[in-house]
């Protein structure tokens, strides 16, 4: 069943991503999980401060939101969020086609940052672990038809910064230098790290 994974004693327990993100899903799927989603619907308009703080903030309080729903329940948490920080300034999903061209047209041929933040909270041990992975993401120079074409997909709507590297923007990101399931909204290197912080080795959750 999807979400079930065993403890050493072999109790059920649950494995749940605070995300609807379908990137995100599909890192753990790759990786060897399968969680179950449970979406948080937690306020994401109102936190300020840095790009990698509020990626961080967001990430606790989806985890927050789902973990509180599955009190007494033996589960493992997972809470995600990604910004993009271009030149300091903090850039989540575009609210439109016209904002996404802009942020497009200010990377071209530049660089920027990308933050996600990451937290685990077990519900039975009542232990949490909470961190950010940051990437370097170098991007390339399409052209005025390229990006129209892109905008046209609808795919720069559903993403932090208007890209993904797992999707039509590909062709035009040249690079990146860090973590790539950073970019993807979930960093499987910090996720083990995180798990070993509440007492959860990575392998035992592997389906």
């Amino acid at each position: 069943m999807a979400g079930r994974v065993r403890d050493p004693g072999g109790v059920p327990r649950r494995l749940v991503l605070a995300s609807a993100s379908p990137a995100r899903l599909g890192v753990l799927r790759s990786a060897g999980f399968d969680p179950e989603v449970v979406v948080s619907g937690v306020d994401e308009d109102d936190v300020e401060g840095t790009s990698d703080a509020i990626a961080l903030c967001l990430a606790e309080r989806k985890a927050d939101a789902v973990a509180d729903r599955l009190a007494g329940e033996d589960a493992l948490v997972i809470g995600c969020d990604t910004v993009l920080d271009v030149d300091g300034a903090t850039r989540g999903k575009p609210q439109h086609l016209d904002e996404a061209r802009a942020w497009w047209r200010s990377v071209a041929g530049r660089a920027a940052v990308l933050h996600s933040g990451l937290c685990v909270i077990d519900t039975a041990a009542v232990r949490r672990a909470s961190a950010v992975a940051s990437t370097v993401v170098r991007y390339g120079t399409p052209s005025a038809t390229e990006i129209d074409a892109y905008l046209a997909t609808g795919e720069p709507l559903q993403v932090a910064g208007a890209f993904t590297i797992d999707g039509y923007a590909a062709p035009f990101v040249d690079g990146i230098d860090g973590d790539h399931g950073t970019v993807l909204g979930l960093s499987m290197p910090l996720l083990r790290r995180l798990l070993a912080e509440v007492g959860t080795p990575v392998v035992e959750l592997w389906r």
